[in-house]
């Protein structure tokens, strides 16, 4: 089980970081959301993978339980995630609408206003 989520885990960042060097903006937002998939397995995953354990110690019983501070830090990533995804796509789609391309040009302009050469 630990080697096909640490599987999952890769294979989400190795294409999110992928689709982030695209040279559209649509594929650079799907690359940002499938990496902070990939980190907020990576989170849950540092809260112990068990199954059918309490999320919280029981002074009664002797059983292992699992962490329930990851799960709460994923849970805020979640939100802030999809509040980011929000406002890239919404300044995608501004830059969009401005330029009619949704290429992303790297390129400097290396003239000057003053310059004649």
């Amino acid at each position: 089980m630990e080697f096909l989520f640490a599987s999952a885990v890769g294979i989400l960042t190795a294409a999110g970081v992928y689709l982030i060097l695209r040279k559209r903006t649509f594929p650079v937002i799907l690359g940002l959301s499938l990496l902070t998939y990939g980190v907020n397995l990576f989170l849950f995953a540092t809260g112990r993978l068990m199954v059918n354990a309490p999320p919280v110690l029981n002074k009664y019983a002797e059983v292992a339980y699992t962490d329930p501070l990851p799960q709460a830090l994923v849970l805020t990533a979640i939100v802030i995630s999809f509040g980011m995804t929000a406002v890239v796509v919404m300044i995608a789609l501004g830059a969009y609408l401005s330029a009619k391309d949704d290429q992303i040009d790297m390129v400097e302009d290396t003239t000057r206003a003053g310059d004649d050469a």
